[in-house]
């Protein structure tokens, strides 16, 4: 069948040059069954109308996309881990199987995850287990309908291999998993031409990921240039923190490889959604030191941006630099308090009360320990919803003293929600705790019963209908 208008491929990536990737070839599977395909976010990019047959010879079996990379790249990068410095990372089960531009323009990525491996494969088996693609569908769409800012889990084949991991049953199921994201440029992508004192190929790369992601930075001084890339990749990431923190979301592994320069969150392995505002709430049980526990990822988040900070030195000032990264508190800051806001579903009045707003109800989330997403879903629409939030499972906790100032800060606000959307007829919101995505897992483990995780899937659509929540 032939593309869409809409399709518009590109290769922009290979420009960069050899030093950036190593060309590759996905693995032969022995099976690939469709379980998932997205074509919500295949539509506006000319792939809606592929059938399910072509679907699967691109995404399954990466026969290459018209107009895109002939050859499949592995991208090469360094990152520190767990604040550890690792030279020897790269794209090890995954690669950049396309690019192409948007209805907006915007240049976007097709990368995959469990397509084979590579020469960054470090003796693993460059597969991704069924059960590790299918969270990753359920974090993508249920951040989505949060208004985070994250990749697209864009396709999910079963790929008939047995897997044996040591952090479920074995063997398992495989599966290939294809997200569309805004880049996957990392800052560890940086960190790799730093490592190896590259000064001009980080010149070059400073310079692509303006030309295409940050096309508004137009200056020669690469003095200059460098340092206004540090102010907008630190605001992107600033504000994926803040949706995260209003989500009550631990991605789990932050580290510096897995923080893209358009701040977008992705490559989700143990995350998690808190369900109680608790600081200290962990996603990985191999974090045995909370590094990236819930209520670090903002300092995390800047630590990380300190990293990038070091690779542009060669570029630029070390005092302008250092005084770019001290704007990442008050930046978080404003951008936690808008997520706060539209999380609540209440209109913004100025950056002091919007900000004593969210400070009160952030004061009463951990006091009260109230269910996190319960709480937002009965106040979206701020005292709109007074009638609705009383009538409500957590009713008593609004009773109570630690509620108070709360409530009188919501008495200066406007609702801008659409309450009469039949999600807010319900008495409890849609969640995605770990139990829950354990129990989806589990028919689908025991009789391929794919029945719940469709089901939540439908849910989670229904949620983002109701905050009018679009793709990003």
């Amino acid at each position: 069948m032939p593309f869409s208008p809409a399709y518009r491929p590109q290769t922009l990536h290979a420009e960069l040059g050899p030093e950036f990737f190593d060309p590759v070839r996905a693995a032969d599977f022995p099976q690939t069954i469709l379980r998932h395909r997205s074509q919500r976010h295949a539509e506006p990019l000319g792939l809606g109308t592929l059938t399910d047959a072509e679907w699967v010879e691109h995404f399954g079996r990466f026969k290459p996309l018209p107009g895109s990379f002939e050859t499949p790249l592995a991208l090469r990068y360094h990152g520190h881990q767990f604040r550890s410095y690792n030279p020897d990372l790269g794209d090890g089960r995954g690669f950049l199987f396309a690019q192409l531009r948007d209805e907006r323009g915007r240049l976007l990525d097709l990368g995959t995850k469990g397509s084979g491996q590579t020469p960054w494969s470090r003796r693993g088996d460059g597969r991704l287990t069924l059960k590790g693609g299918m969270r990753e569908i359920l974090a993508t769409e249920m951040l989505e309908a949060l208004g985070v800012e994250t990749s697209k889990s864009f396709s999910l084949i079963e790929t008939g291999e047995a897997l044996m991991r040591g952090d479920e049953p074995s063997p398992t199921r495989s599966s290939v998993l294809v997200r569309l994201s805004h880049s996957h440029i990392r800052i560890g992508t940086f960190q790799r031409l730093a490592h190896h004192e590259d000064k001009v190929s980080t010149e070059h790369l400073l310079r692509y990921s303006c030309a295409n992601y940050y096309p508004g930075l137009q200056e020669n001084d690469v003095s200059v240039l460098a340092l206004r890339f540090l102010e907008e990749v630190q605001a992107n990431v600033a504000r994926m923190g803040a949706q995260w923190m209003a989500a009550g979301f631990v991605h789990g592994v932050l580290n510096t490889d897995n923080i893209n320069i358009t701040g977008e969150s992705f490559d989700y392995g143990p995350w998690r959604f808190a369900p109680s505002f608790n600081p200290k709430f962990t996603a990985a049980y191999f974090d045995e030191s909370g590094l990236y526990a819930f209520g670090r990822q903002p300092e995390t988040l800047l630590w990380n941006l300190t990293r990038l900070a070091e690779c542009l030195l060669p570029l630029t000032q070390a005092d302008k630099l250092e005084a770019v990264l001290s704007q990442f508190e008050p930046i978080i800051q404003r951008e936690f308090a808008s997520a706060i806001l539209r999380r609540l579903g209440v209109k913004s009045r100025s950056l002091s009360d919007d900000t004593r707003l969210a400070s009160a109800w952030v004061k009463f989330l951990i006091a009260s320990q109230a269910p996190f997403e319960q709480t937002f879903f009965d106040w979206h629409g701020g005292l709109a919803s007074q009638m609705r939030a009383s009538q409500s499972p957590s009713a008593s906790l609004y009773a109570s003293a630690e509620f108070e100032p709360v409530f009188a800060a919501l008495a200066d606000y406007d609702s801008s929600a659409n309450l009469d959307h039949p999600y807010f007829a319900r008495s409890q919101p849609c969640t995605m705790l770990i139990d829950e995505v354990e129990a989806i897992w589990s028919p689908i483990a025991e009789h391929d019963d794919w029945g719940l995780f469709h089901a939540k899937l439908h849910k989670i659509g229904e949620m983002r209908e109701a905050y009018n929540q679009k793709p990003a």
